[in-house]
C-alpha cells in the first residue's frame, strides 16, 4: 500500500475535509449518525481555518481520497476575532438561533446555539502559545504514523512563521488522541476546576519566547 502523502490544502477539498470534521466528531468516532446538518461541524472546526488560514491547513491524501487534515492559526487571538466578525456573520445570518428549553436542543441545535455564542477558545495561558492547531484522521489513515508526520508539518510551518508555543483543545474521552500528543511532547494545562468539563488544552513550546513578548502582561489587547 503506498503510503499517504502530505500537500498543502486546495480550496477543491473544501467538501473533503469537511467530510473528515463529520467523520471524527464524536469525540474521534463518527457523528453522523448524531448530527442531521452533515456541514455544521465543518462550519464550526474546519472552514475558518481553511478560509481565514489557507497557509496553515494540510490535508492527507491516499488512493481513496482525502482522509484527514491538519489546520492551524498563528496568532489565536488575531484568528478569534476575524472568526467573529468574518467568518460567523453569515453563518448566524443562515442559521436560527435556537430558542426554548436547552435541554430538549438537539445535538445539532446545540452546535447552531454555538454560531450565536461563540465562547473562548483557550485559557489564560495562551500568552505562552500563542497558535493553535487542530488534526482529525478517518480510522483508515489512524495507526500508521501518518499523524505524527502531518503534526510535524504543521508545527515546522508554525516555527518557520515565528511561533513559539503552540495549544490545542481535545475531549477528555478521547483518551488515544491525548495519549498521541503527549507522545509528541505536549502537556495539559489547568488543573482541578481550571479545567473545562467539555475540553482539556494541550500545548507545547516551539521556540524560546522572545524578551519583548516575554515582558508582555496582558496580549488580550493586541
Amino acid at each position: 500500500m503506498t503510503e499517504p502523502r502530505i500537500r498543502p490544502y486546495l480550496s477543491s477539498d473544501f467538501d473533503a475535509v469537511y467530510r473528515v470534521c463529520l467523520h471524527t466528531g464524536d469525540a474521534g468516532n463518527d457523528a453522523s449518525h448524531l448530527i442531521d446538518d452533515p456541514a455544521i461541524l465543518g462550519h464550526l472546526y474546519v472552514g475558518p481555518y481553511v478560509t481565514l488560514e489557507p497557509e496553515l491547513a494540510f490535508v492527507l491524501e491516499d488512493e481513496q481520497g482525502v482522509c484527514g487534515y491538519v489546520l492551524g492559526a498563528l496568532d489565536s487571538r488575531a484568528f478569534e476575532r476575524r472568526y467573529r466578525e468574518e467568518w460567523l456573520p453569515p453563518l448566524q445570518a443562515r442559521y436560527p438561533d435556537p430558542t426554548g428549553d436547552p435541554k430538549a436542543w438537539t445535538p445539532t441545535e446545540r452546535l447552531y446555539h454555538q454560531l450565536h455564542h461563540p465562547r473562548a477558545e483557550f485559557p489564560a495561558e495562551l500568552e505562552d502559545y500563542p497558535s493553535h492547531l487542530h488534526i482529525d484522521l478517518l480510522p483508515r489513515a489512524q495507526g500508521r504514523g501518518n499523524g505524527r508526520r502531518m503534526m510535524r508539518r504543521l508545527l515546522a510551518a508554525l516555527r518557520e512563521r515565528g511561533s513559539y508555543g503552540v495549544c490545542l483543545g481535545v475531549s477528555p474521552k478521547n483518551h488515544r488522541a491525548i495519549a498521541f500528543y503527549k507522545k509528541l511532547g505536549f502537556m495539559e494545562l489547568g488543573s482541578g476546576a481550571e479545567r473545562s468539563p467539555d475540553t482539556l488544552y494541550m500545548a507545547m513550546p516551539l521556540a524560546r519566547r522572545p524578551p519583548e513578548r516575554a515582558a508582555d502582561t496582558d496580549l488580550r489587547d493586541r
